[in-house]
């Protein structure tokens, strides 16, 4: 049942990251690109490493979250959602992503990967996270800290009242006079 599950979501995550660049909106891009991150979390989920895949699913959604505002904030086409083409030059990307992919995956094959020494650990959540982050720990948690204030900030700016302010009225629409 895992293997099913784990292909499963290995198809998902590689569709929706297709479909990343084969939507015409920045919208839907943005959706796909967040269903291709939860599935790869769910991968990480699978292969028991649930710090790593609640944190990997949190933090992709958080940052397609903040996307979204700036999106909104930013862009000529509020939402992104109006069709528009995401890829400029498209045959030199299509040639540049194929021989990226070719040298990146000669480069899998064709190195020579260590082999395990020592024993698997008791907890390998706590051994990767003290791994990655030493003593920098409490730096990473100021840090998320601030991306979190930083979120609600730029989703006060991007409102233009307040939660309890009435809403706007409507433009009037057709001519002056009419």
């Amino acid at each position: 049942m895992r293997l099913v599950a784990f292909l499963a979501l290995s198809l998902a995550a590689v569709g929706a990251g297709i479909a990343v660049f084969v939507v015409d909106s920045m919208a839907r891009a943005t959706v796909a690109l967040a269903a291709s991150f939860v599935a790869v979390g769910a991968v990480i989920l699978l292969l028991d490493a649930p710090y790593l895949g609640v944190i990997t699913i949190l933090m992709m959604l958080m940052e397609m979250a903040v996307m979204v505002v700036f999106m909104i904030m930013y862009m000529m086409n509020p939402a992104g959602l109006m069709p528009m083409s995401m890829v400029h030059n498209k045959r030199g990307a299509r040639a540049i992503s194929i021989g990226m992919f070719g040298l990146l995956a000669a480069g899998v094959v064709m190195t020579p990967w260590p082999q395990r020494r020592g024993r698997v650990p008791a907890d390998p959540t706590h051994a990767l996270g003290e791994a990655i982050m030493g003593s920098k720990m409490l730096v990473m948690i100021a840090v998320s800290a601030v991306l979190f204030a930083t979120i609600v900030s730029a989703l006060v700016l991007a409102t233009g009242r307040g939660r309890y302010d009435p809403p706007e009225p409507a433009a009037p629409t057709g001519e002056a006079g009419s």
